[in-house]
């Protein structure tokens, strides 16, 4: 799933706080916000004002384009991790995909990207009889 806005911003300040070794308690005293909601927008569930968000950094001396471009690295990372593909989704992509393999021929690449091919069994090595000599 992807990065909410507000948990990206969120985890952004979290740890410019903690890099510079603050206190919430400090940094809601200094950017005049309750402790309670300062920490709520740290842990993502609130979404602050751009008011608020200018307040709060001007606390932890760092510049709002700052915090928003280390908001949108992290937003960007949570999207280039694989997806996983709920149970469901993937049972019924490999019925459709078998169906279609059955159709085609044997050699052929698989139409379903997620779905790879599967490897062709290789023909029974020759019956070798041993004679048993006396």
């Amino acid at each position: 799933m992807a990065v909410l806005l507000r948990e990206a911003i969120g985890g952004s300040l979290r740890r410019a706080r903690t890099v510079r070794r603050r206190t919430l308690r400090e940094v809601s005293r200094s950017a005049r916000v309750s402790l309670g909601y300062l920490s709520e927008v740290e842990r993502g569930v609130k979404e602050p004002s751009s008011e608020l968000l200018a307040s709060i950094c001007a606390a932890l001396d760092i510049t709002l384009p700052d915090l928003l471009a280390a908001a949108a690295e992290d937003m960007a990372a949570s999207m280039r991790l694989p997806m996983v593909v709920p149970i469901g989704q993937r049972h019924a992509e490999l019925r459709i995909a078998g169906t279609m393999a059955s159709t085609s021929s044997p050699d052929r690449a698989s139409p379903n990207p997620l779905v790879s091919p599967q490897p062709t069994a290789a023909p029974p090595a020759p019956a070798t009889q041993v004679s048993a000599a006396a």
